[in-house]
């Protein structure tokens, strides 16, 4: 069994897999101020619960855009199952079956690369993938498997809460569909500027990026897949027909991938 630590922004994934099956996975918030004995104090009992034998697991894998973060989880790798963790790194790229530009190998986020790999290895066509978390990305893959670009925006929960935060008179509200563009209080017109707001972005990003990858790398419109993942994507997906596949799974699952083509 492998066990995986994505860490966010916002929440650490936890993950255990058995081969391919995803035997469970845990989701705790992210707090640089913990150190590796906390996470391990929260982390252990949750393991135990889901009769997880510690014994089983071989091999663990981590992947961190919040750098303070990797130190405390080699620890917590180190206590559960007595071994450091694989860390995706610049180190390891060249094992990988995707490829990134020579001037995006330190600029590039890991969480976005195993986005990238997954899309790749599963599809073996261009791609883009929309990642709807704390940021709201998109990681365009050429025909030949090479990372041909990203765009980076405010995720979504990022710009409501951050309205909130910087205006006096809207309330905390639901982030839901609203049933037309003409907000007529508060409530509908936040939803319709957030919402629909960002059903637009994400379609004429996602437009945009097709024509470019197009342009730049000679691959055809038609064969372009586009993927959707992370927490919100189901708020977007009622209202656009944008995406070809839905998968929550994708970043976990390309670092799984990740994980066996560094052991090859």
């Amino acid at each position: 069994m492998v066990l995986i630590f994505d860490i966010g922004n916002t929440n650490v994934k936890a993950a255990v897999f058995d081969g391919e099956t995803l035997v469970n996975e845990w989701r705790i918030s992210t707090d640089i101020s913990r150190t590796g004995d906390e996470y391990f104090s929260i982390l252990h009992p949750l393991f135990r619960s889901a009769n997880l034998d510690f014994k089983m697991i071989t091999d663990a894998l981590l992947s961190s855009v919040v750098p303070a973060l990797i130190g405390p989880f080699i620890n917590v790798c180190v206590n559960l199952i007595g071994k450091k963790p694989v860390i995706i790194e610049p180190s390891i790229y060249d094992k990988l079956p995707v490829k990134l530009p020579p001037t995006a190998v330190y600029e590039i986020g890991t969480d976005l690369l195993c986005d990238a790999v997954e899309a790749w290895c599963r599809y073996k066509m261009p791609c883009i993938i929309a990642d709807f978390g704390t940021a709201l990305s998109f990681t365009a893959v050429d025909k030949n498997g090479c990372i041909a670009g990203v765009a980076i925006a405010p995720g979504i929960k990022t710009a409501f809460n951050s309205l909130f935060a910087n205006t006096a008179q809207i309330p905390a509200i639901p982030l839901e569909i609203p049933e037309s563009s003409l907000g007529k209080n508060t409530v509908t017109a936040v939803q319709s500027g957030i919402v629909l707001g960002y059903k637009g972005l994400v379609e004429g990003m996602i437009n945009r990026m097709k024509e470019d990858l197009c342009s730049e790398t000679g691959c055809s419109k038609q064969d372009i897949k586009v993927i959707a993942t992370g927490g919100l994507n189901s708020m977007l997906e009622p209202i656009t027909n944008t995406f070809d596949f839905t998968d929550k799974e994708l970043t976990i699952r390309g670092m799984l991938k990740i994980l066996k083509a560094v052991n090859s």
